[in-house]
């Protein structure tokens, strides 16, 4: 993979240090992140040109997100300023048979309010080999859905591959459309999709066969034969036995055929917010090494259980490391 352009939101994140729960806390760790953002910094833990494309206020606040994400090595010079404030959420990380907690307080930030002509995509886009979008930036606001069209199409145009975590949450679309006027058009460009079972219903009326011996496989297949440009749609399932303790794999679809991993099983969660972006992260970055869907779903699902284990949104481990679970190391014997 040459180079990855992202386009989304970015918030502050608040944290209780450790496991306290919000009535607890005298301070909260701040951090930043973005389900678009965070696919393109594991990439750029492994050597891949990474550009995240958004809007922060012109102030403190958005030059410090901007210098935490170049922290990482995320290349921010596609980022414009404007608008009167930066997203924020606050994360109480569950235990046992706590559940995690996550408040938002994102809508109206400058994201939100960003104007789609500042965008030069032509230019932004040229050289590189995929763009990454969720559905969450369209469910944002009108502005941030124009912008995200134009991108998927200027992309289309020039060649770049389009991959779309479609992400759908029914609490963001306040800003007058469905779901079903937007995503379609914006999935219609895409080579690869995360869906579910219950996306395809949610934001295309799409309904597995009644006799059907996998929901999700008669699920993605009628969404490919709707949107043909998709040729992969890639998926996670997650047992929740705790908060402490899930067991995850993956699985794909490229119709044809349906390839899924081994469980993963997840002791003593640190952190699972992000692991979906860094199992699309992981995909990407193997798919485009071997154009082996088993291969790339295999390494997409160890990155994502091996997120599990860092705090914060991001997934800061290396290649090596992801290979080394692929490989069926899950010992986590002290490295030397």
């Amino acid at each position: 993979m040459q180079k990855i352009v992202t386009f989304g939101q970015i918030m502050m994140r608040l944290s209780p240090p450790a496991f306290a729960r919000f009535g607890q806390a005298h301070s909260f760790d701040i951090t930043y992140a973005g389900g678009e953002a965070n696919v393109a910094i594991a990439l750029a833990q492994w050597g891949v040109a990474a550009v995240h494309v958004t809007r922060f206020p012109d102030n403190d606040m958005g030059r410090a997100a901007t210098m935490y994400l170049r922290k990482f090595g995320l290349d921010t010079a596609q980022i414009q300023y404007g608008g009167e404030r930066l997203g924020l959420y606050f994360v109480e990380n569950g235990a046992n048979s706590r559940a995690s907690q996550v408040v938002y307080d994102r809508l109206n930030d400058s994201f939100c309010t960003l104007n789609p002509a500042d965008f030069d995509w032509e230019a932004i886009l040229t050289g590189a080999s995929w763009f990454h979008f969720t559905g969450i930036a369209p469910a944002l606001s009108e502005a941030a859905a124009e912008a995200c069209l134009e991108a998927v199409r200027t992309a289309k145009r020039l060649g770049v591959k389009i991959s779309a975590d479609v992400n759908y949450r029914q609490g963001l679309w306040r800003w007058g459309k469905t779901p079903k006027e937007i995503m379609p058009e914006l999935v219609s460009h895409c080579d690869l999709i995360v869906c579910g079972t219950s996306n395809a219903e949610d934001l295309f009326d799409i309904l597995p066969e009644p006799d059907a011996k996998s929901n999700w496989a008669s699920a993605s297949a009628q969404v490919m034969e709707r949107y043909p440009s998709v040729k992969t749609i890639v998926d996670t399932k997650r047992d929740s036995i705790s908060a402490s303790h899930n067991q995850l794999r993956g699985r794909a679809f490229d119709g044809t055929k349906t390839y899924k991993t081994i469980v993963h099983d997840l002791h003593h969660i640190v952190d699972r917010i992000g692991s979906g972006d860094a199992f699309i992260a992981g995909y990407l970055y193997q798919i485009d090494q071997t154009n082996d869907v088993q291969k790339a779903l295999d390494f997409g699902t160890a990155a994502a259980a091996l997120k599990h284990t860092i705090e914060g949104d991001f997934n800061l481990v290396s290649v090596a490391e992801v290979s080394r679970l692929v490989a069926g190391d899950a010992s986590g014997r002290l490295s030397r």
